[in-house]
């Protein structure tokens, strides 16, 4: 199939791209990577007046560490946080999670911003900023306001960004050396998305850990935190965090796996992901 018809233009700037949508009458998208755009239009799940490209405006693509934060512009590659050396030392889970994204060409293209503003629940990163407890700066009509991870994505393909928003960048802590992270998913082939996922985050205590965030994606309409899971793994607790997940996700039945098997396999990814969380301790 092809797309249906839209006008195109290409933004200069932010604030011409916010005028631009403000223009469309909430009828225009955003052209980032289009890496999942490109496809919703040729199947016409997507029917947008206009297209907004942003991929000139230089200001968006980025990545820059400063005191206990890594900044990473809403335009920068997969490619480019996977090359990244700044990635690597200061977001090892990330580093972790991008050789699992797609294939090398999607990564080339595709923009940390566009997956995590797409809000697919079965992708890797948004669960990734969730773990983080990343912070989304967005810049509207109204001026630029920041949003927490946990209060970024509303729900199936919702997030909080507005018609006529711009997601800019992406605020997420740096690694301390008490940080231990790990991530794992497990899929039908390699580059598909994630029959059930999991990304981890927390600061080594004793023999459990403190300020634990186990995310899971693939679960649910948007990244999952297993609460329960972390209460028992923050006290060293991997079997029982495993039992724990159980009432902590209620996974769909789909095509891919029925809830339940979802549901068995967050326990054993589970003690996959501990198993790399206490391997950063020795």
């Amino acid at each position: 199939m092809k797309p249906a018809p839209f006008a195109y233009a290409r933004a200069k700037s932010v604030d011409h791209a916010i005028d631009l949508l403000g223009s469309s009458g909430g009828e225009a998208r955003l052209l980032a990577g289009g890496q999942s755009l490109m496809a919703s239009l040729n199947m016409r799940l997507s029917h947008p007046s206009l297209l907004i490209d942003i991929n000139g405006i230089g200001a968006l693509s980025g990545i820059a560490a400063a005191k206990d934060r890594v900044a990473i512009g809403a335009m920068t590659r997969h490619a480019q946080a996977e090359a990244s050396p700044e990635i690597a030392k200061h977001v090892p889970l990330i580093a972790r999670a991008m050789p699992h994204i797609a294939h090398p060409a999607i990564r080339n293209r595709g923009t940390i911003g566009g997956s995590v503003a797409f809000a697919d629940p079965a992708a890797e990163l948004p669960a990734c900023m969730m773990a983080l407890d990343a912070e989304f700066t967005i810049k509207g009509p109204k001026g630029e306001r920041n949003v927490k991870a946990g209060d970024f994505f509303k729900g199936l393909f919702e997030t909080a960004i507005g018609p006529q928003d711009i997601l800019t960048g992406i605020s997420v802590p740096a690694a301390t050396a008490s940080r231990r992270t790990g991530f794992g998913e497990l899929t039908r082939r390699h580059g598909d998305y994630a029959i059930v996922g999991l990304a981890a985050s927390g600061e080594a205590k004793g023999k459990g850990y403190d300020k634990l965030r186990l995310v899971y994606f693939g679960v649910g309409a948007t990244p999952v935190r297993a609460t329960k899971a972390e209460a028992a793994l923050s006290e060293g607790d991997i079997d029982g965090a495993a039992k724990a997940v159980a009432g902590d996700i209620d996974p769909p039945d789909d095509i891919q796996a029925s809830g339940a098997t979802r549901r068995h396999l967050a326990g054993v990814l589970l003690k996959r992901v501990a198993a790399q969380l206490a391997e950063a301790r020795s």
